[in-house]
């Protein structure tokens, strides 16, 4: 069978990585090739989890914040080279004038950290803060991973441009509605019942791994940024209907993997799905194409950015360094701490995806997903 080690693999997370509850659905030219899920939604082992589970899915919302805003730029004429302060003029405070789009979607911005102490729940005051704050780097010269403040940037910048829709709305009417996915950034209050918690990682990050110290050392740009804005940090304060209906850009997604999958499927077919046209061919090349690549000042590792996506970096011949997002140099995507992942491989026309409610140390993809990409790309006649 064309699946059957994908599905073994899947299944046998559940006894080798102490799985609890997962998803993983698989898409190709366009419809879904494969969906599986198992387990439970609670550690007492009673509700299980199925196709139409909602998690939680950590920085996989970005992006779907992204293509929000680049969905936006397309509408209204923007362009990446097009400076931040011309859609919102606060934003050319301490500096930052000439902030480009694609600086700020590829995390050059250098605004990762908010010196006042704001909340996570009050949009306009954190707009207003990242409108203030002073560049932590020469905005384009590197890069660094804006783990929160990348949703707010992000959904001001889209306020600005769309005369005050907000990212949540904006996802919902552009995207989700659109293409029936059970996709949040931002659950209705009558449901944020259906989602299933999510859980810390059993285990800590290996002692000796420099972003852990980072994370670990409060002064540290790496454990600032992380904090930045305060509130909802907690897994239980992400778990509560307070937490489920806040319209976090950049790590407040809720849904199913299908959802995800199927998104992801529309940019794996060039912008387009179910008859119709979301993103035109050279919108998408914004997708594709590597904006920064090297060493992050937040993730302490390299890493490589398009606009809104991350990408895997390749070396000095061209090869990657990692293989998160399968073989292909045009994909992209989006991990989630945790492990939940989801990505578009528009050269073999393939979208993956993958929720869980047990999380495991760190901020990119561990092995329950990879393996069943690598396996995924082991049974393509047609990989590269």
């Amino acid at each position: 069978m064309y699946f059957q080690r994908i599905i073994d693999l899947f299944h046998e997370n559940f006894t080798a990585f102490e799985e609890l509850g997962a998803s993983v659905s698989i898409w190709r030219d366009g419809e879904e090739a494969l969906s599986l899920a198992g387990g439970y939604k609670d550690r007492q082992k009673t509700e299980p989890w199925t196709e139409e589970t909602k998690v939680l899915f950590w920085s996989a919302t970005k992006g779907l914040s992204a293509a929000c805003l680049i969905h936006a730029c397309q509408a209204h004429g923007f362009t990446l080279a097009t400076r931040v302060a011309e859609i919102w003029p606060e934003f050319a405070q301490a500096g930052k004038d000439r902030v480009t789009i694609g600086e700020l979607l590829s995390h050059q911005a250098g605004v990762p950290v908010l010196t006042p102490v704001v909340s996570a729940l009050d949009h306009q005051a954190v707009a207003a803060a990242l409108a203030a704050e002073a560049p932590h780097w020469p905005p384009g010269q590197g890069h660094g991973y804006h783990p929160r403040t990348f949703g707010y940037l992000l959904d001001e910048l889209l306020r600005r441009m769309t005369g005050g829709n907000p990212l949540r709305d904006y996802w919902r009417a552009e995207f989700a509605e659109i293409l029936d996915l059970d996709v949040w950034i931002g659950m209705p209050q009558e449901r944020v019942h259906e989602a299933s918690s999510i859980f810390p990682a059993k285990t800590a990050s290996p002692k000796d791994d420099s972003f852990y110290l980072a994370f670990m050392t409060p002064s540290s740009l790496t454990a600032r940024a992380f904090a930045s804005p305060r509130g909802l940090h907690s897994v239980a304060a992400m778990n509560s209907p307070e937490g489920r209906t806040a319209s976090l850009g950049a790590f407040g997604g809720v849904g199913t993997a299908r959802g995800l999958g199927k998104f992801y499927a529309m940019l794996a077919e060039g912008g387009a799905l179910d008859g119709r046209r979301f993103f035109k061919p050279s919108t998408m090349d914004w997708m594709t194409t590597t904006l920064t690549q090297g060493p992050d000042r937040i993730l302490l590792l390299d890493t490589a950015f398009s606009a809104g996506f991350m990408r895997d970096p390749v070396d000095a011949s061209g090869k990657k360094l990692r293989t998160n997002y399968g073989p292909s140099l045009r994909a992209f995507g989006h991990p989630g701490a945790g492990g939940s992942i989801a990505f578009a491989d528009p050269e073999n026309h393939i979208a993956f995806a993958y929720v869980m409610n047990q999380m495991e140390p760190g901020v990119l993809p561990g092995p329950k997903s990879l393996r069943l990409i690598d396996a995924l790309y082991a049974a393509l006649p047609t990989a590269p």
